[in-house]
């Protein structure tokens, strides 16, 4: 599902909310969960899941072009755990 899909269908369910007003609520929300992490905090959505921030460690790459060894430096990375109602929400539809 994309932006514009989630802004449409949550358009949808609301009637009263505005295509924009509905637009603004997903920005809002997702800037939330953005601006969360980059200040190092948790966040957790009950029954849909949390997303916090994962270190990896600096290491030796390699280029596939040249095959060359390369230094990757070490970074955070964005780190989403499914919570148990979506992960048996999921399987119970047998996708």
């Amino acid at each position: 599902m994309t932006r514009s899909e989630l802004v449409d269908r949550l358009h949808s369910r609301i009637p009263t909310l505005t295509h924009d007003d509905a637009k603004s609520v997903v920005d809002v929300i997702l800037e939330a969960i953005t601006s969360s992490l980059v200040a190092n905090s948790r966040v957790e959505i009950r029954g849909f899941g949390s997303f916090s921030l994962s270190y990896r460690q600096p290491r030796v790459g390699r280029n596939p072009k040249s095959g060359e060894k390369v230094q990757v430096p070490g970074k955070h990375v964005p780190y989403f755990k499914a919570g148990k109602e979506m992960r048996e929400g999921v399987n119970a539809t047998g996708v």
